[in-house]
This record gives C-alpha cells, sequence and structure tokens, in this order.
C-alpha cells in the first residue's frame, strides 16, 4: 500500500484540573492508535461520542499536540517539525470542521474567509490573484463569485459548509480531515455535501480521514472503516468487509443500530447494556467488555491486540482469536 499517512502507537491525554481524586487524573482520548491512510483513500472513523474520534484528527493535524507516538505525513515525521516547518506543511493538510455556524467568522465576507489562508501562506501572491483564486474554488463548490461579500449569517448551513470546504482546499492540501462535517446539516442536505466531498476527491486526487458518529454516513465515501471506542480502534478493514461481515460486537451493535442487512442476519441481535464507560477510569481488558453481550473472563483481565482475520480486516477482540 502507498500510504500517505502512517500513524504508530499515538497517544493524547488531557489532565482533569481540580481537587481531591478529580485532580491528577486523565482523560484518555487516544490511547495507543496505530494506522495509515493511502493516497487518494477515504479511511471513515466511526464511532460514539466520547472514543476520540476528533481528538485523533486533530492530532493528526497537531491541531492538537501528541503526548506519545509517531505521525508520519509523506515520509515526514510530523510529530518532530518545528514551527516554521510545520506552518509550511499545513498547506498540504487541512480539515473541514463539524459545525459550519461557529467555524466562519462572522465579521469576515465569505471571500475574506476563503481567501484568509492564503494571506498566511502565500503572503507574494498578488490581491488580484488571490481574488481570482477565490472566485474558482467557489465555483468549484457550488457557489458563485456574487456571494463572496455576503456574511455566514445569509447563507444556509449546507451553504456554510460549501465555505468550509473551500477554505479547506484554497491551498490545494493533499490530505484532509473531514470531522462530522454533516452531522450539524439537515437530513436533506447531507447527501449533497457526501456527493460534493467524493466528487472533490476523485477531481483533485484528495486523501480524507472522514470522521462520523455512525457507519450509515461512511458507508457512501470510504474505502476502508476503523471503528474507535474509549481512545482504541475495535476493528478496522475494507468497507466491504466491515459492512458484509462485521466481526467485533461493537461494530455488529452499531451494524444493527442503523438497520444494515448483512451475511450474518441468522446471529443473535447483538444489544448493548449501560452507557459508554468514562475515558478517564476504562475498564480493565478489553475496554468495551462492560457493555459486551459475549464478553469472556478473559476479556476483563488482558487488552486485546488489533490483530489481522484476513489480508483485509483486523479485530481487537479475544473470541475472534480463539
Amino acid at each position: 500500500m502507498n500510504e500517505l499517512l502512517e500513524v504508530k502507537n499515538l497517544k493524547k491525554y488531557f489532565k482533569i484540573r481540580g481537587k481531591g481524586q478529580a485532580g491528577g487524573r486523565y482523560v484518555k482520548a487516544v490511547d495507543g492508535i496505530s494506522l495509515s491512510v493511502a493516497r487518494e483513500e477515504t479511511l471513515g472513523l466511526v464511532g460514539e461520542s466520547g472514543s476520540g474520534k476528533s481528538t485523533l484528527g486533530r492530532t493528526l493535524l497537531r491541531l492538537i499536540e501528541p503526548d506519545e507516538g509517531e505521525i508520519l505525513y509523506d515520509g515526514r515525521e510530523v510529530h518532530t517539525l518545528g514551527k516554521r516547518d510545520l506552518q509550511k506543511l499545513r498547506r498540504e493538510m487541512q480539515i473541514i470542521f463539524q459545525d459550519p455556524y461557529s467555524s466562519l467568522d462572522p465579521r469576515m465576507t465569505v471571500g475574506q474567509i476563503v481567501e484568509e489562508p492564503l494571506i498566511i501562506h502565500e503572503p507574494e501572491c498578488k490581491r488580484t490573484q488571490r481574488t481570482e483564486r477565490v472566485r474558482e474554488i467557489l465555483q468549484l463548490v457550488g457557489l458563485n463569485e456574487e456571494q463572496m461579500n455576503r456574511y455566514p449569517h445569509e447563507f444556509s448551513g449546507g451553504q456554510r459548509q460549501r465555505v468550509g470546504i473551500a477554505r479547506a482546499l484554497i491551498l490545494n492540501p493533499k490530505f484532509i480531515v473531514c470531522d462530522e462535517p454533516v452531522s450539524a446539516l439537515d437530513v436533506s442536505v447531507q447527501s449533497q455535501i457526501i456527493n460534493l466531498v467524493c466528487e472533490l476527491q476523485e477531481r483533485l486526487g484528495l486523501t480524507y480521514l472522514f470522521i462520523a458518529h455512525g457507519l450509515n454516513v461512511v458507508k457512501y465515501v470510504s474505502d476502508r472503516v476503523a471503528v474507535m471506542y474509549l481512545g482504541k480502534i475495535m476493528e478496522i478493514g475494507d468497507a466491504a468487509s466491515v459492512y458484509t461481515a462485521p466481526a467485533h460486537p461493537y461494530t455488529q451493535a452499531l451494524m444493527q443500530s442503523i438497520a444494515v442487512h448483512t451475511r450474518r442476519e441468522q446471529t443473535k441481535r447483538v444489544v448493548l447494556g449501560g452507557e459508554i464507560p468514562s475515558p478517564t477510569n476504562p475498564p480493565a481488558g478489553c475496554r468495551f467488555c462492560t457493555r459486551c453481550p459475549q464478553a469472556m473472563p478473559i476479556c476483563r483481565e488482558y487488552e486485546p491486540k488489533l490483530m489481522p482475520i484476513s489480508s483485509s480486516q483486523a479485530v481487537a477482540c479475544h473470541r475472534c482469536s480463539v
């Protein structure tokens, strides 16, 4: 595989400030994750709220500094770059934020918002050149130049997200983290944005980490899918394998929650009990053992490693290895 991005044993913990027992504890948001993303591939990343998906995406870009591990982008060690070299790399690594309402500065026009990265990264670029480039990008995402002088509050949610996409594309990046880009939009608009993201990838040769809350969204955009739970990857594989034959009980539960019929329709329905445990005090052994209807004694003692079960799928589950 021709990897553009490779991550090795990445960790990000957040210290809890407070007195007594709360003070000095850590939220283990990303806890030893290793994965890779090939050039022009879309890796879908799914999991419940609080699983660490957004933290992982932002840590890859070093919008959040990692605590441990390696991040290799096109052979370069992102985790060791100084401020100046990191700024240069930001041209190639961008993000589309979740909420188009809060991610756009209400005091700036759409033209100014999209143009801003050019001013920062290409100060030698003339104003007329920047304006022309903004026009081209807005047209590419389905907006027109007459809208350049309007403010974000004058646009719908879907249009605002198109502005956010244009801002991410203005520097001609290769890799984009799509951080739940449709979760804040109406269902009727979500498919339009998903189609746009796919069209842009094909046209521009982009590589995506596409973060979403559920498997129903990433199904239409992903080449491979990674399922995350409490800071860990539970399962990863090509989309066809994960959707037709989910191996981890957590993946099976996510699949059944969106009423996706798989080849395992005859298997007993997976029912999850209780709430997701606190990331400050994750269960011993497998992170999922407290909610897993198939848990064995070994699951509560030893943490399963992410191991391949086929040429296209890997699972962190003791049951899959026995």
